[in-house]
């Protein structure tokens, strides 16, 4: 398998020789925030320079979800079904309601304007928790040059009662992030401040009642960095990094990597029963059919 390459015998099993890696579209900017609507069978995923969410489907190809999106990044759905959003331009977090209007959800945190919302993940309690670095108004690419006013951290939001906190303080700029299958964990990328030689590693958190305690170092990537990543339900970490998605074990261990022509920016887990992981990469989208399983996250 010219697409895969195993570093640990626990690999052998996810991958399946006649599941080869395919490209389902091509032809975007930097494309981000994958979403699997299991309901309506498509994918949702941002186009961020290009301000747009698009469509995918094996039935239609590809279609415009929302445009202008306020350059859409991270992409979720909460436990109802709904769309949940990061908007760099907007400087917020969205919901989509079921007959499309637009909730705010998060748009400031202490009085000041967030920076540029960027990976989003929903817990079984309702509980929204987002990245904040700063990647949406450092420059014009995919956003808006703005001030900074917030520190780049994790919040965590209550949608029904508007309550905002920060969970995560510790890391230079925080990017993509995911809860082990059991919710017991949290697993956070630091891609480091833009134009800075800031390390960029994945660290791990204890989840606590309402926050976070006891992070720890998880792994650091020897091809790129994490930036977007899933977990499989045995708790195995699927990331993006610069030379295609390397699963990693829950004690932090490479397990193999399938490789992608284009450098990986994020991931998700979809298809009839979410063995199929999405990945999106530079300017194309391609799957590959496992024998994994995502994490339910709905």
């Amino acid at each position: 398998m010219d697409w895969a390459s195993s570093h640990d015998p626990r690999f052998d099993s996810f991958v399946l020789g006649n599941a080869p890696l395919k490209r389902l579209a091509t032809g975007f900017d930097w494309v981000e925030g994958p979403v699997w609507f299991g309901d309506a069978d498509c994918l949702l995923f941002s186009d961020i320079p290009n301000d747009r969410i698009l469509r995918w489907s094996a039935e239609t190809g590809i279609s415009i979800y929302r445009k202008p999106s306020n350059f859409a990044n991270g992409n979720t759905r909460d436990r109802q079904g709904r769309l949940i959003t990061c908007e760099h331009r907007g400087r917020r977090v969205t919901r989509t309601e079921p007959d499309g209007t637009v909730t705010v959800i998060a748009d400031a945190f202490d009085g000041k304007p967030l920076n540029s919302p960027n990976d989003v993940v929903v817990k079984s309690d309702g509980t929204i928790w987002f990245s904040d670095p700063h990647y949406g108004i450092a420059m014009d690419y995919e956003g808006a040059r703005a001030e900074q006013e917030n520190p780049c951290v994790v919040y965590r939001v209550d949608p029904a009662t508007g309550d905002i906190r920060v969970v995560v303080d510790d890391l230079n700029c925080p990017n993509g992030l995911a809860f082990s299958p059991d919710e017991r964990l949290l697993y956070v990328a630091d891609t480091g401040r833009i134009f800075t030689d800031d390390r960029k590693h994945m660290r791990v958190y204890d989840v606590t009642d309402g926050g976070t305690a006891n992070g720890r170092d998880f792994v650091e990537l020897d091809a790129g960095f994490s930036d977007g990543f899933r977990l499989d339900e045995d708790g195995n970490v699927w990331s993006s990094a610069g030379d295609g998605v390397h699963c990693i074990a829950p004690d932090g261990t490479v397990l193999g990597r399938i490789h992608v022509p284009e450098t990986v920016s994020n991931v998700c887990f979809g298809g009839r029963s979410r063995h199929v992981l999405f990945i999106t990469a530079t300017t194309s989208v391609y799957s590959i059919a496992l024998n994994r399983r995502g994490a339910r996250t709905v």
